[in-house]
């Protein structure tokens, strides 16, 4: 990555109270760093909003990001809030088409850490095939934030056809994942910790759309789509159980879980159902399906491990269970307080 900043930081090497005043330091910030990286015709139009035509049924979704620290193994606070935000829309079987940028900087922010950090925004999405097509800035006073805060909302289109809903997780459906969990937490901790394993452990923080629109070309009958962020994956499916009054039971041998991600766990005493993940889905659908869907996955350079991991059951509604690896079964409740804090 090239870290040249097109801001003159001989003078500016660090981020002002004026470059968020709305005077000539925030136009030239604007100018010359985001329209330079983001820059696309709808954000060119230097309008309040953005203006634009989007066909049928819309889905919208809001995310904020204080990840601590803001450069982390495998990805930053940039592509994390463009990956984030984009999986939000896809969960709701939308395809995302345009992405708000709102970032609150901290008085005295590196301005080279800044343009680390937008250009890793415009990769991001660009690999995504979205847009940014309007956003603010705002500067606080040292002290009053802690570098650099962001806000993404994103809108995208909802073929008619789709209905995706947690309310539709049925009895009989299976329940797939697209590979590693918890891989973004324990990529967190070790960075913020200083906590070295002998594999490096990265960071999962990718955008799900394409992936998931592969899923859509083999089968219809998807249910349920939900990306297990914060609280992991025991968090979301016990929120789709309790949500669709339907029992869910998992596999613990079936989830795939890198080794060094397992061994970091133990270690630090960390269950890695309740760890957060940026770049991984749940998909739920009937059993009939689930080969297609499996295998549409596993072909995509995103699923490449993706796996059957459990099933949707009509007994204990509302109750997450696992049958565990030495045969027994426990129930897997909701995370009580945090694990990780400022993981995403």
């Amino acid at each position: 990555m090239n870290l040249s900043c097109p801001v003159p930081i001989t003078n500016y090497d660090q981020v002002t109270l004026a470059h968020g005043g709305g005077g000539s330091l925030s136009n030239q910030l604007i100018e010359k760093m985001f329209l330079a990286e983001l820059s696309n015709p709808l954000l060119n139009e230097g309008h309040d909003g953005a203006i634009f035509d989007l066909p049928g049924k819309l889905a919208f979704s809001t995310d904020s990001f204080v990840v601590d620290p803001i450069f982390f193994p495998g990805g930053d606070i940039g592509d994390l809030a463009v990956n984030g935000t984009v999986n939000d829309v896809v969960c709701c079987g939308a395809i995302p088409k345009y992405l708000s940028l709102g970032l609150i900087i901290e008085e005295g922010f590196s301005m080279e850490e800044l343009w680390a950090v937008i250009q890793s925004i415009g990769k991001a999405v660009r690999k995504a095939g979205v847009q940014i097509v309007t956003g603010d800035t705002k500067v606080v006073e040292k002290g009053k934030g802690d570098k650099i805060f962001i806000n993404t909302s994103g809108i995208g289109w909802i073929p008619k056809e789709r209905d995706i809903s947690p309310k539709r997780c049925r009895p009989g459906d299976v329940i797939l994942i697209n590979g590693n969990i918890a891989e973004h937490g324990v990529a967190i901790m070790s960075s913020r910790e200083g906590l070295e394993f002998e594999t490096s452990i990265r960071s999962d923080t990718m955008a799900l759309n394409g992936l998931i629109e592969d899923v859509f070309k083999v089968t219809r009958e998807v249910h349920v789509l939900r990306d297990p962020t914060r609280g992991g994956v025991s968090s979301a499916l016990n929120e789709i159980a309790k949500s669709a009054g339907v029992g869910i039971e998992i596999d613990e041998t079936a989830i795939p879980l890198a080794e060094e991600v397992k061994g970091a766990c133990e270690i630090l005493g960390l269950d890695p159902l309740y760890i957060a993940n940026e770049g991984k889905i749940l998909v739920i659908l009937p059993e009939k399906e689930a080969s297609a869907a499996l295998k549409a996955m596993q072909n995509h350079p995103e699923g490449k491990k993706s796996a059957i991991i459990g099933k949707v059951t009509s007994d204990m509604p509302g109750i997450l269970r696992m049958k565990t690896s030495v045969g027994s079964t426990r129930i897997v409740d909701m995370i009580t307080g945090e694990q990780l804090p400022r993981i995403c």
